[in-house]
């Protein structure tokens, strides 16, 4: 700006001083980034225009909105139509259309300057929607203009991609639009309230650029639509969103632009949409400008500004270098060690005793919980028929006991290992456990209960033996009455005495043989339970001993290389010291700096921010 004078840096308005100094701000502290940012953000603020991306979810009527604004079809609109390329609405003299292939910018695309010249395919303004949609392509934009009175103020209308759904994509395209946004409309249709992600949406959108106006559409379609119109004020307000809602009607405004009748033009709400855009959008560029700066540079400024205030609070809040914190750990290290040296073994003694009985109680809870099981399955179930299957699981349920039992084990080893060296040797290494593989091994086979055999043969005399009581009991009854001894009410009853004598034998052997499964899985249970709980007592002890050796060995070892490392600690703290007071005066000038750098970004929000853009 140097070749314009010292009149024209004397009349450079409020904002793009501080976007300038924002931007070698940056620089200074090698936020190449946020510079290449922000000068992007800079020329899109010298440049007359007044963009206003279109945004919303899907569906909700972007494109109708912006045909009906225009009255021009320059955006493809339909049930089954998703917008993928941006289109850009601007004014010109003569009607022309082109499709823009983006150039990237530092990876992004954007609509507005660029690096190099987009590559530009002029295409008829009635085809523009079609071949726009046709393309597929999201490194692709179409450039509209139309003679429009709207747009001759220099406003520029930008339909997006629908948000939600499917497609990174689409959303990235849209908040790439953002990045260069003076002010946006956010559309959601009458159909429903705003609803969480349109909320959340408008939150994103506010810290990208402030100036956003909610246009509820399809308001034809909804009787009730100033009911949602007022519940959407109301959630937008809880929401602490100052943001206005203006309710219109695409269809009707497109009706009344072909009939040209002005009473149904007003009430499809777009005379107070259009009075907006001219008033509150071109006729307050200078706010917009200075809000969008300040917008910019907000975020860039807090991005430089919280590591260096978090750095000098904790500069200034006492907190110790790496060498004096080495320094100081290493002579209470040395002072909680010689304190605690006496008491570790006692400690050792008394946890590994109350850990073998809390081991056993649960081992031991477990398997009475295992034989509770299997009494209860062989109270209903026949081991001739089922013992392999019982086998199998108690087998399964004996391992897993074993299983968890130890590994509480090796925890509590670990935790008490973790308590001691607390105790002695803080952040010393412990040894390793045991493995469980050996403990497994004392599961063992289970041997099957000896089955009594009920044959076809015994079955026989059984039924013999019963019938033989019915057969003359009821045959003697029955000789009152004049008949015969053996008769077929009395074959019947023999018959019946009989069956019921092999099903009660049947049951009683059933019984014996059941009887015989739970002895045999108790007797199983609880030779596992010596055999593993021996073992287990074993492995504590011999953890026991590891332990009390290591920590021995490693008190030994600490007392002497403690006293060495504190007084290499110490040394390296001094000179810690005085770098740290040089460095703290530093980050102290350059917080100050970027604190007032903020107050005057903050300062450009206010009403008396001037117009923006370079004097005449």
């Amino acid at each position: 700006m140097g070749q314009h004078g010292t009149l024209f840096r004397v009349r450079t308005p409020p904002w793009l001083t501080v976007v300038d100094d924002t931007i070698a701000a940056c620089i200074t502290h090698h936020r190449t980034d946020l510079a290449g940012r922000l000068e992007r953000k800079r020329a899109l603020l010298l440049d007359s225009r007044v963009r206003v991306p279109v945004i919303g979810e899907l569906n909700q009527g972007k494109s109708q909105l912006v045909n009906a604004l225009v009255n021009a079809p320059v955006c493809a609109v339909g049930d089954d139509v998703t917008t993928v390329a941006p289109t850009a609405v601007e004014h010109a003299e003569v009607p022309a259309a082109a499709l823009v292939t983006d150039v990237p910018t530092s990876g992004r695309r954007a609509i507005g300057p660029a690096d190099a010249e987009p590559a530009r395919v002029p295409v008829p303004v009635e085809d523009v929607a079609g071949q726009a949609l046709e393309s597929r392509r999201h490194d692709v934009h179409a450039e509209v203009g139309l003679p429009r009175d709207l747009l001759s103020g220099g406003l520029v209308l930008i339909d997006t991609p629908g948000l939600g759904g499917e497609g990174s994509l689409r959303t990235a395209t849209t908040f790439a639009v953002l990045a260069n946004a003076d002010a946006v409309l956010m559309i959601s249709d009458a159909t429903c309230e705003l609803c969480a992600s349109e909320l959340e949406l408008l939150k994103k959108v506010a810290k990208v650029c402030p100036a956003v106006t909610v246009v509820l559409t399809k308001i034809d379609m909804v009787p009730r639509w100033r009911r949602v119109a007022e519940r959407n004020r109301a959630r937008l307000a809880a929401a602490g969103l100052q943001v206005n809602v203006i309710p219109v009607s695409a269809s009707v405004r497109l009706t009344a632009a072909r009939t040209g009748d002005q009473a149904l033009n007003e009430e499809s709400g777009f005379v107070e949409l259009v009075r907006h855009l001219r008033q509150d959008v071109l006729g307050k560029g200078d706010v917009l400008t200075s809000r969008g700066a300040a917008a910019a540079t907000a975020g860039a400024a807090e991005a430089l500004l919280t590591p260096l205030s978090q750095e000098l609070a904790e500069a200034r809040g006492g907190k110790l270098g790496e060498a004096h914190v080495q320094y100081r750990a290493a002579q209470r290290t040395l002072d909680e060690l010689r304190r605690r040296s006496s008491r570790w073994q006692t400690m050792l003694g008394d946890e590994v005793a109350d850990l073998l009985s809390d081991v056993e109680y649960d081992l031991r809870e477990r398997t009475r919980k295992i034989v509770r099981i299997s009494e209860e399955y062989f109270d209903v179930a026949d081991p001739s028929r089922s013992w392999d299957e019982f086998e199998y699981w108690l087998c399964d349920s004996l391992a897993e006991t074993a299983e968890i039992n130890f590994t509480w084990l090796i925890e509590r080893f670990q935790w008490l290992s973790t308590k001691i060296a607390k105790q002695v040797a803080l952040d010393e290494a412990i040894p390793g456990a045991a493995d469980a593989g050996d403990l497994l091994d004392h599961i063992g086979d289970l041997t099957p209960p000896r089955i009594e055999k009920f044959s076809v043969g015994q079955q026989v005399f059984v039924g013999l033996r019963g019938s033989y009581g019915g057969l003359l009991m009821f045959g003697l009854a029955t000789t009152l009455a004049g008949l015969p001894l053996i008769n077929p009410i009395s074959l019947g009853a023999g018959a019946a005495f009989g069956a019921k004598t092999i099903w009660d034998e049947r049951s009683s052997r059933l019984k014996r043989r059941q009887s015989t499964a739970k002895t045999a899985a108790q007797r199983h249970v609880d030779d596992f339970f010596l055999s593993y709980g021996k073992e287990s007592r074993d492995t504590a002890r011999q953890i026991q001993r590891r332990l009390r050796d290591h920590f021995a060995s490693v008190v030994d070892g600490l007392q002497t290389g403690i006293t060495e490392r504190a007084t290499e600690a110490k040394r390296a703290a001094e000179v810690d010291l005085a770098d740290r007071r040089r460095r703290s005066q530093e980050i102290s000038l350059e917080v100050e700096r970027l604190v007032s750098l903020h107050k005057r970004i903050q300062a450009l929000v206010t009403p008396g921010a001037r117009r923006r853009g370079l004097p005449a």
